[in-house]
């Protein structure tokens, strides 16, 4: 976007927010997914846990095609008008939308079980491996087109996390008060009606959000087309001499893994074994609360720090929280969520620079490789997030079916310890995990990160005086 004369508007906050609203959409339908998708198809359709989390693990082999296919495809697109990756948001909103909205169709309820299987396999293939990746990928690749200055892509992670807090608020805080009802035994039932709707609504603000982004955004970095012929081979070369690569994709797998498995079983613990669907929605809105006050300083912390050194800190913090919810064993709520609200500081500062530390890895493969592949080296690191996804409902799924999980169980005094159990050791692995890889695998320090984005500087300068 240009001024009346002809200049590019400096990066601000519009850039901010616009970049905000870009993942508000996103987990308008990505959180939606991973909070409720596995007890929609376990307590309304009917379906086992079990199959419920291998059908979202087998997808990840389908996105193996489809997330690399899709990088390319941005890789080579020419740039228009409104940029490189833009554009991308305006063709895709509408369609995964659409496509989210179909995995919560209740219109099926009362068919065999094997049109509800396909039904399930068919709308989470449709919206997870193709709609999801035609927008995601071109979205998250966008940050390093919008400011090349290392500060600003740091401010921007912040603000992408911002906007996937503000998703997690709508979803977790409103929709538990709305989707739940009282049985009566005095249970809460997930009502498919009510998460039908809900899932629209996600939907209609899905596609507000992406349009958001898309007018109040500016690429101001030149990535041009592409136009080296694809090889798998040059990429699993690259995966296995790039350390940063491989470093980033380990931490965003077990990342998922700790932060989506507790939203996964946040549906079963709050309405099974605390029987408080309203402490689900405090603990939410405190989540948010947290984060929203974290952003106020983290850019400026990190960048003090170093992201890497920020992140180890908060994976300390986040594990030991956990780990002493699995010890205490407590059945009081508030003591649940004032320690979930510590590891929520720990999860956050790390969550918050993640999209800055994959657009730092980017930079380390331009200065190693002479080839700029925003999109390609983006699509690798969302099939990670994407299997981490993936394990975590998966795992979550199979570990349900195996303390005893079914809709004529799921308030049983041994299966809601089984819950509470399994909701402490997932995040808790995860976050160990997490730190492992940030000390042993990923090499992004502070000075290293600023040693590449100097080098850059001075290539781009100059190309431009050639």
């Amino acid at each position: 976007m240009t001024d009346n004369n002809g200049k590019v508007r400096p990066f601000g906050i519009k850039d901010k927010l616009g970049y905000m609203f870009g993942d508000f959409g996103n987990d308008f339908t990505f959180l939606l997914s991973a909070m409720f998708l596995l007890k929609f198809y376990t307590d309304v359709m009917g379906v086992s846990a079990a199959l419920v989390g291998l059908m979202m693990m087998a997808a990840r082999f389908v996105d193996a095609i489809t997330d690399v296919t899709m990088g390319q495809i941005v890789d080579r697109s020419r740039p228009g008008k409104k940029g490189k990756f833009a554009p991308w948001l305006r063709r895709m909103c509408g369609p995964v939308a659409l496509a989210s909205f179909l995995m919560y169709a209740t219109w099926f309820k009362d068919m065999p079980m094997g049109f509800k299987i396909f039904w399930m396999f068919f709308t989470y293939l449709l919206w997870g491996s193709i709609c999801y990746t035609g927008i995601n990928i071109p979205y998250g690749s966008m940050a390093s087109a919008i400011s090349d200055n290392p500060t600003d892509r740091t401010s921007l992670s912040n603000w992408r996390t911002i906007g996937a807090t503000l998703a997690q608020t709508a979803i977790g805080v409103v929709l538990p008060l709305v989707v739940y009802y009282t049985d009566e035994a005095g249970n809460s039932v997930l009502s498919g009606q009510k998460m039908m709707l809900g899932a629209l609504v996600c939907s209609i603000g899905a596609v507000i959000c992406y349009m958001l982004c898309y007018k109040m955004t500016t690429e101001r970095v030149k990535v041009g087309q592409n136009t080296q012929k694809f090889s798998f081979g040059e990429l699993i070369k690259e995966l296995a001499h790039n350390r940063s690569l491989i470093g980033i994709i380990v931490c965003a797998l077990v990342f998922l893994l700790a932060q989506l498995s507790l939203s996964n079983m946040n549906a079963y613990i709050y309405p099974n074994y605390f029987g408080n669907i309203k402490a689900m929605s405090i603990a939410s809105l405190s989540g948010t609360i947290v984060i929203l006050l974290l952003s106020t300083f983290i850019t400026k912390l990190a960048s003090k720090i170093g992201k890497k050194e920020l992140s180890v800190i908060g994976c300390i913090i986040s594990a030991a929280s956990f780990i002493t919810l699995f010890i205490i064993h407590t059945h009081n709520v508030w003591i649940w969520i004032a320690l979930i609200i510590i590891a929520t500081i720990g999860t956050s500062m790390f969550n918050m620079v993640i999209w800055a530390m994959i657009t730092d890895v980017i930079d380390e493969s331009e200065v190693q490789n002479g080839v700029r592949q925003d999109g390609t080296i983006y699509s690798v690191y969302s099939f990670a997030r994407k299997l981490g996804q993936a394990c975590s409902s998966g795992l979550a799924g199979v570990l349900l079916s195996i303390v005893g999980y079914t809709t004529a169980t799921a308030f049983d005094p041994k299966v809601i310890d089984g819950i509470y159990n399994v909701t402490c050791l997932m995040p808790a692995a995860g976050m160990t995990l997490l730190l492992l890889a940030l000390i042993f695998l990923y090499p992004l320090n502070k000075k290293r990160v600023e040693a590449n984005a100097a080098k850059l500087k001075e290539i781009r300068a100059a190309k431009e005086q050639q």
